[in-house]
């Protein structure tokens, strides 16, 4: 009584192979903003940090992941020796060097 029937509409015959196109451009745009504003400068922080873990060297100062801060007494392979005190050595996984304060300059060659 209080409702009329409600009747399906005719379905629209199939549109050509350009509007299923047009159905993932929003979807492609979307992939390029997230690309460009998101994946694309983590992969450029991760690429200085680990040319950063490459050039360490005896002497400098560094700060960890932890908020440790010391001094980089030997580099090994793939761990870090660090003095964080006066005769207090710790070993610190490479990837673990979130910062170098200060780096040593290159030591003159003896002549």
């Amino acid at each position: 009584m209080f409702v009329s029937p409600a009747f399906a509409q005719a379905a629209a015959p199939a549109a050509g192979g350009g509007a299923a196109f047009a159905q993932f451009i929003p979807l492609i745009l979307v992939f390029l903003i997230m690309y460009f504003l998101i994946m694309r400068p983590q992969q450029k922080k991760m690429k200085l940090h680990r040319q950063m873990i490459e050039t360490l060297k005896k002497g400098d100062t560094v700060i960890t992941q932890g908020g440790i801060i010391g001094k980089v007494m030997a580099v090994r392979d793939d761990e870090v020796e660090v003095e964080i005190a006066t005769g207090v050595r710790i070993r610190v996984v490479r990837p673990t060097i979130a910062q170098v304060v200060n780096r040593t300059a290159p030591a003159a060659a003896n002549a």
